[in-house]
């Protein structure tokens, strides 16, 4: 009998499966508002089950077998929702937070239909390059690594063609122009291994198990988004179980070893908490001889919580943070030759530390309006020390940096409803910045300083925008942006616009336009020139915001309820880019792919750019156990610096293509267990890079680049296989699920050009690869 049970259970034939429960809150999408008395069908079982909301605008659908399932939420005068594919395992609760838009039309003119707006941004002001991701989008794609910004990169437009790092690029521009932003709180470079100025990494330090629904956009933003030109990550973290306790433990070869617990602040069940901690898996890896680009050992470990309070007499509150540490130490003596980091004549190492936690509060002023304020606190800290290596194997230690960057963020904004159709929304932000920068280097056996700042500067920004919804056809946005900046007495004003125009009920028209202004990296304000009579001088305090126009034309049109066709043409015009004065082809729109910035002084802004190009999205969302997404782009990123030669960007691979597909094969004889299947296809353009001139570089004992040549030779183009396979287990009986799956990642083991590098032991020009095949691991168990 025993090995009869034991054998069901192999095959995923469950003897009883333990029902779950689908839960959340409905909520006014403008006001906020909880709406009481709302209905909520579940259409996916038979026969259907239903509840309506309750006086908190909450709902509860319990007994529900495990896999996906559809809703329907309608509450009279609105727009009624359909929201299909909702997975229930038997290890967790399915919580959702929906919101529903207010019925345009008389109501002897109502007719119950549900839209589907799976594309749709969370953000409703964000309505032209823009959409939602979801978690399981995060944890699904092949090639992914539990990773955003490399789930970023299957949209039309992005392009992270490096293996080592998740700096994303979006329509060319340098992934410096990212704003991160959680919980509505702009925060530093989110990533482990990060350095000040850039916003990508190798391993990312958000943790996807924590995520809820949140918004991508990649050009002619809302007004509310400020100090950004690329595109902006506004990243939400999802409540805990307010009704019991729930667990998660995972073991994944990037993302590392990660516990979870999450539940009920207290026995009244009016509030939640989440926590996780993750620590570094990576160096099994390396134990079993897998290249995962370095022989160094990253270890890096980190902290995220949640406190959700729930409706007080005071409002909502919630309180939130992320905390992580990472080290390594490259050794010249275990550095390969094809080593991403490292050379094989030096000992580098580097640490960094990051910190961020905020408290926001939402009060409801009445049906209509409500305020939201956000204070938080971030800290981001590097070192980076390297000794040269010499013959007698004695150390000579030749750069040293020391960065910490701590910020102040304040942000309040009002949204009021002035009338059915019509939105108002405006506020304030205020950054203050805490510096201690400290970096030398040496030159011929002297220490020379480059950036010594320790000190304060002011960021203030604000906003208004308003939507107009004129008809269910059409949709008008328009706000503007206002940016100040203490430490060169900086200004900026930014118009913003969009419009919607739905040709009927299955294709719209979209027109967006934005300027956007940002802050240069730190780096660049802070550095300082050397003097004849050995002074030092911080030359670049006067450069002005990087600032560029944002046009886009885009067309959708949908095909039933599954399939979506998506085309944009964009032109973005890059304005008084910062160059240096002296004729060369330095620009700063190149920089920001790597852990650092050069060191250039006395810039002005006397540079231009342009991004172009069109982009198209076919995508079937998940439904009949299937999914597909195939983006395009066609683009070009050109610049010219102070010698006004016209150049290819750092950015500019011209193409971009991906294609996703996933299928799901239930098995067992409810077929609640899962066998999935999916594949990721990526190819780009080679990147275009500026040669090494050998002959110069031999004299000089160092890498020298022919600048005058700059970005006119090209890489081979980029290609990429994933194919994952995995299991997804519901438990006979118990509140617990399981998911394992083997991600086989550049499956051809394809040879992609990381970059070509002087090496001053061969005096050659060494060529280094990425990263070829790897195989990730996954194993989640929840209960």
């Amino acid at each position: 009998m025993r090995q009869l049970l034991f054998t069901l259970v192999l095959l995923g034939i469950p003897l009883m499966i333990k029902a779950q429960t689908i839960k959340g809150t409905v909520l006014d999408k403008l006001s906020q508002e909880p709406l009481i008395g709302a209905n909520v069908i579940l259409t996916s079982v038979e026969p259907e089950m239903g509840t309506v909301t309750d006086a908190e605008g909450r709902f509860s659908i319990t007994d529900v077998n495990p896999g996906r399932h559809h809703l329907m939420v309608s509450y009279l005068g609105y727009e009624t929702v359909s929201l299909p594919n909702i997975l229930l395992t038997s290890g967790k609760d399915a919580i959702m937070e929906i919101t529903l838009d207010e019925s345009l039309v008389q109501m002897d003119e109502v007719v119950v239909t549900s839209k589907v707006e799976k594309d749709k941004a969370n953000n409703d002001m964000a309505t032209v390059s823009s959409r939602m991701f979801t978690l399981e989008e995060v944890t699904r794609y092949s090639g992914g690594r539990n990773d955003v910004s490399r789930m970023a990169a299957n949209f039309a437009g992005v392009n992270i063609s490096n293996d080592s790092r998740n700096d994303i690029v979006i329509r060319g521009n340098s992934p410096t122009g990212v704003l991160w932003r959680i919980e509505g709180m702009p925060v530093p470079n989110p990533n482990h291994f990060a350095t000040l100025g850039t916003t990508g990494g190798p391993v990312s330090a958000l943790n996807t198990n924590a995520l809820k629904n949140s918004d991508f956009l990649t050009s002619a933003f809302p007004a509310e988004y400020g100090n950004a030109n690329a595109g902006v990550f506004d990243i939400q973290f999802r409540s805990g179980n307010r009704d019991r306790w729930e667990f998660t433990g995972q073991l994944a070869a990037f993302s590392g070893l990660e516990f979870m617990v999450e539940g009920p602040l207290s026995k009244k069940k009016k509030g939640s908490f989440l926590l996780s901690y993750r620590h570094s898996f990576v160096e099994l890896a390396t134990a079993v001889n897998l290249n995962i680009g370095t022989t160094a050992t990253p270890a890096y470990r980190d902290i995220t919580f949640k406190i959700d309070l729930g409706k007080t007499k005071s409002g909502y509150w919630t309180f939130w943070g992320i905390g992580g540490t990472s080290d390594i130490d490259f050794l010249a003596e275990d550095v390969e030759s094809d080593d991403f980091f490292a050379n094989q004549d030096e000992d580098s190492y580097a640490t960094s530390l990051l910190g961020m936690t905020g408290i926001t509060h939402r009060w409801l002023l009445n049906n209509d309006t409500y305020v939201k304020t956000i204070i938080g606190l971030s800290t981001a800290a590097n070192t980076f020390d390297v000794d040269e290596v010499l013959q007698d194997s004695e150390r000579n230690r030749i750069l040293e940096i020391d960065d910490k960057n701590s910020r102040f963020t304040l942000s309040s904004y009002i949204n009021s409803k002035l009338g059915t159709g019509i939105n108002l929304r405006a506020g304030i932000l205020y950054e203050k910045y805490f510096l201690d920068t400290y970096g030398r280097d040496k030159d011929h056996g002297e220490w020379i300083q480059f950036r010594d700042f320790e000190d304060n500067l002011d960021l203030y920004q604000a906003f208004g925008q308003l939507q107009w919804r004129l008809s269910k056809s059409l949709t008008l946005n328009g706000g503007l942006h206002l940016q100040y900046l203490d430490l060169n007495q900086d200004f900026a004003i930014e118009p913003r616009a969009a419009i919607n125009w739905h040709l009927d009920d299955h294709q719209s028209i979209n027109l967006g336009f934005g300027i956007h202004n940002q802050m240069l990296p730190l780096p660049v304000y802070l550095y300082k020139n050397l003097q004849p009579d050995g002074s030092l001088v911080q030359s670049n305090l006067d450069v002005s915001f990087l600032k560029s126009a944002h046009y886009v034309l885009g067309y959708d049109r949908s095909f039933g309820t599954d399939w979506r066709l998506k085309t944009e043409i964009y032109y973005q015009d890059q304005i008084d880019v910062a160059v240096d004065q002296e004729i060369n082809s330095f620009s700063i729109l190149n920089v920001g792919a790597d852990f650092g910035f050069p060191e250039i002084g006395f810039l002005q802004n006397a540079g231009d750019g342009a991004n172009y190009g069109v982009e198209l999205t076919l995508e079937k969302f998940f439904s009949k156990s299937f999914y597909l997404l195939t983006t395009g782009s066609l683009y070009e990123s050109r610049y010219s610096g102070s010698d006004r030669v016209d150049r290819n960007t750092a950015f500019n691979n011209n193409y971009v293509y991906n294609l996703l597909g996933g299928k799901e094969f239930p098995v067992g004889k409810r077929k609640t267990n899962v066998i999935t299947v999916d594949f990721k296809w990526t190819t780009t353009g080679g990147r275009y890079y500026t040669p090494i001139d050998l002959d110069a570089s031999i004299a000089a004992g160092r890498e020298i680049k022919l600048n005058e040549q700059a970005f006119s030779e090209r890489f081979d183009p980029y290609f990429r296989l994933d194919i994952k396979v995995g299991f997804r287990l519901n438990s006979t009986g118990k509140k617990l699920s399981q998911q394992f799956y083997l991600d086989f990642q550049n499956i051809t083991n394809h040879q992609n050009i990381f970059t070509q590098r002087y090496n001053n032991s061969s005096k050659e020009i060494d060529t280094i690869y990425q990263i070829g095949f790897f195989p990730d691991v996954l194993y989640r168990i929840q209960f």
